[in-house]
């Protein structure tokens, strides 16, 4: 599950760094880190497409901002150009995704990378003995050396046919079952995909190859690092570096550090 993350993605930046087209036409506020992305935000993508002008052209990488929470293209309208509520879907399996009636439709035409910090997961914990309650520590999973995830999504987009509007982008993060050190916080985890995979995941001109779904093994994690951090992400009002700092009682930083080849649970 990844129902939370953090990123300090520009899409200036991000579209100079992967020689992507920046489409987001994002005023200043917008790209300020956001370090508690929660589900209905507005968030950085990155798809494959063809010029509309110009469809024999090669496709090229752009940076889209989409909201979080995937809106299935059959959905119908609450109201004028409001799409109806229904189930938050920011996380879809990737093991169901070919067959569900929400994701089918995106997992053959509109697949994008979700780029990221790192997620948060909460664990489950012993509370000390005078307390007598467990406590859900938030942890943070992310690479070691800093840099940026890419997370494997699915997009959509939305109109009301009845209106004069422009589209409803939308995105979700598939998942799959955690592997390695990642299993201690838990079951589930953010489908990482690794930039050799991204042109086959990526092409707007054929299927993604199956195996791209399948669930990884542990050294598609090995580098990620998982440390408790602090509880002030518990509450999607906090908004600020703060919330990666260690939590009480955690390892100095130079204790953080994992070995190559490890992931590193600390």
């Amino acid at each position: 599950m990844c129902g939370r993350y953090a990123t300090t993605a520009n899409p200036a930046r991000l579209a100079a760094e992967l020689d992507a087209v920046d489409e987001t036409g994002d005023p200043p506020e917008l790209d300020r880190p956001n370090y508690n992305v929660a589900p209905t935000n507005q968030v950085l993508t990155v798809v494959e497409r063809h010029d509309r002008d110009h469809p024999d052209d090669d496709p090229k990488l752009r940076i889209r901002r989409m909201r979080w929470g995937l809106i299935p293209v059959w959905t119908k309208a609450s109201e004028p150009g409001v799409p109806a509520k229904g189930k938050p879907l920011f996380n879809a399996r990737a093991d169901r995704a070919e067959t569900a009636p929400s994701f089918r439709d995106a997992v053959k035409r509109r697949r994008c990378l979700v780029p990221m910090d790192g997620w948060y997961e909460w664990l489950v914990e012993d509370a000390p003995a005078a307390k007598g309650k467990a406590v859900k520590q938030p942890y943070f999973m992310s690479y070691a050396d800093g840099s940026r995830l890419y997370m494997a999504g699915l997009w959509s987009t939305w109109r009301d046919r009845t209106q004069e509007m422009d589209p409803i982008l939308s995105c979700t993060i598939l998942t799959t079952d955690s592997v390695g050190d990642l299993t201690k916080i838990h079951d589930r985890m953010p489908l990482v995909l690794p930039r050799e995979h991204w042109d086959a995941w990526l092409d707007p001109d054929h299927p993604a190859p199956h195996e791209l779904l399948e669930n990884p093994g542990p050294e598609r994690v090995s580098e990620i690092l998982a440390r408790p951090v602090s509880s002030l992400v518990n509450s999607v009002r906090n908004n600020g570096p703060e919330l990666l700092s260690a939590a009480p009682g955690a390892p100095a930083s130079g204790a953080d550090t994992p070995q190559a080849g490890q992931t590193t649970l600390i």
